[in-house]
């Protein structure tokens, strides 16, 4: 009796392997199976990534050149929703660095960028108030706190028009740039700005772009509309690491940013690779690309001038991590939660969360070898041996509301040499989090100060 049971059994299932290949033939597994693993592996084009770090040293590099051409606005009926768009570009491709070699502005970049990791940190224990708007004056604080920025867009400045390039960033709520008479002025790349009697700015998108937008002391005007009451600081006295740039376009939450006082509705920006010489925008009032991943802000109560998201989680290869979501929330004393900002360059997270997202990173990454850590990255891989791709584990962020947002391996390995040698873009953090610009890269990130969401749209530069 055995027997024939052992017999059915093996018959059945023999019948119903057959019936399951007949309906799905094996090439559907394999391509079923090809998929899964493309969802829990990206490839890194290493020669690539090597290649732009020798450009930039590079004598023949590219450089960004404008046409001269008369900018003349004209003043029409006021409207805070026409769409503004302005040209955005990698440092590396306005300024050349004054670094020896890529692993000279490496150290550079992660020196300036613990010491605006740092500064957050202070304002956020600090807990600073709310800007009272009566009050216009604003001290321009040292690079030294503020960061590497590195992302500029090209602002024209006067009558007749003077063009700089300008740093944006989202964690700044002051717009401000150097003036003459300059008792102290670091070097910048275009002439210092002369004011004529009273200042007026000019932004727009070159070289080919007809959107103006003027800004004075009273007026911002384009040539669809206008806004008032608009303040732009000129700093007499400055220092820090601002190198190349004339000053700041602040695109923070508080009342002084640039996009709240031109009452725009949102804004977004797509940054390029920071290592290219390529350029996108940077555009107030448009619509989020349709694919956008849309998740909400989050309030912070206790300090507003940053743009907080609800990460609830995660993973790598496919690999939930084993974290509580409550650790990415904004205390009731105003600590923690998660950040999105432009200016900060290597993404922080919680020291829990970074431990298990690096562990879990490496533990499906064993084809990578690993090597020595370097400055603030304690993991890192020697892929000076790879001659083209190598496959590196999928990591992605799941915001509440069922939102997931996929990094490719470009926002997950950082090369901090021209040798081969890559890290783990990320590092620990004391309380809070901090999406950085390594994984907004590729990415348009939309800001729509309305609803108070914020949209994620891969591959949109």
């Amino acid at each position: 009796m055995a027997r024939i049971q052992t017999t059915f059994l093996f018959n059945f299932f023999f019948f119903m392997c057959f019936m399951l290949f007949s309906i799905f033939p094996i090439n559907n597994f394999i391509l079923v199976h090809s998929l899964h693993q493309k969802q829990h592996f990206d490839v890194l084009n290493v020669a690539s990534s090597i290649h732009k770090t020798l450009q930039i040293f590079s004598k023949t590099s590219p450089q960004i050149r404008y046409p001269n051409r008369p900018l003349i606005p004209t003043t029409v009926t006021p409207t805070n929703s026409s769409v503004l768009s302005l040209s955005l570009h990698p440092h590396v491709s306005i300024v050349k660095p004054r670094h020896q070699n890529y692993s000279a502005l490496t150290l550079s970049r992660l020196a300036s960028d613990s010491a605006r990791v740092s500064s957050i940190h202070s304002k956020l224990q600090l807990a600073i108030p709310k800007p009272v708007l009566k009050d216009l004056q604003a001290p321009i604080t040292s690079g030294e706190s503020q960061g590497t920025f590195e992302y500029l867009a090209r602002v024209g400045f006067g009558r007749p028009v003077k063009e700089f390039y300008m740093t944006i960033d989202t964690g700044s709520n002051i717009n401000w740039l150097q003036c003459q008479p300059c008792d102290s002025c670091y070097k910048q790349s275009d002439p210092i700005f002369d004011p004529p009697g009273q200042p007026v700015l000019i932004l727009y998108h070159a070289p080919r772009s007809s959107v103006i937008l003027l800004v004075s002391t009273g007026v911002v005007v384009t040539r669809v509309g206008s806004v008032d009451n608009v303040a732009v600081g000129c700093g007499h006295d400055n220092e820090g690491l601002f190198y190349g740039s004339a000053g700041l376009i602040g695109l923070g939450a508080g009342d002084l940013s640039f996009p709240s006082q031109i009452k725009a509705t949102s804004f977004s920006y797509c940054l390029v690779d920071m290592d290219s010489h390529s350029s996108s925008t940077l555009e107030f009032n448009s619509v989020p690309p349709s694919d956008s991943i849309i998740v909400p802000m989050v309030h912070n109560p206790k300090f507003d001038a940053f743009f907080y998201v609800d990460l609830v989680g995660i993973s790598v290869a496919g690999q939930q991590l084993s974290i509580q979501p409550s650790i990415f929330q904004v205390q009731p004393d105003g600590s923690g939660g998660v950040i999105v900002d432009s200016g900060t360059v290597v993404t922080r997270l919680v020291t829990q969360a970074y431990n298990s997202l690096r562990d879990t990173f490496v533990k499906y990454a064993t084809n990578l070898p690993s090597t020595s850590g370097y400055s603030l990255f304690d993991t890192c891989f020697d892929l000076s041996s790879v001659p083209d791709d190598v496959k590196v584990p999928a990591v992605s962020f799941h915001f509440s509301g069922g939102k997931t947002l996929p990094l490719n391996s470009r926002n997950c390995l950082f090369p901090v040499d021209s040798r081969g040698k890559f890290c783990f873009a990320f590092a620990p953090s004391e309380s809070v989090s901090i999406i950085g610009n390594i994984q907004q890269q590729e990415t348009r990130v939309s800001y729509d100060l309305t609803s108070k969401l914020i949209g994620f749209s891969p591959n949109k530069c």
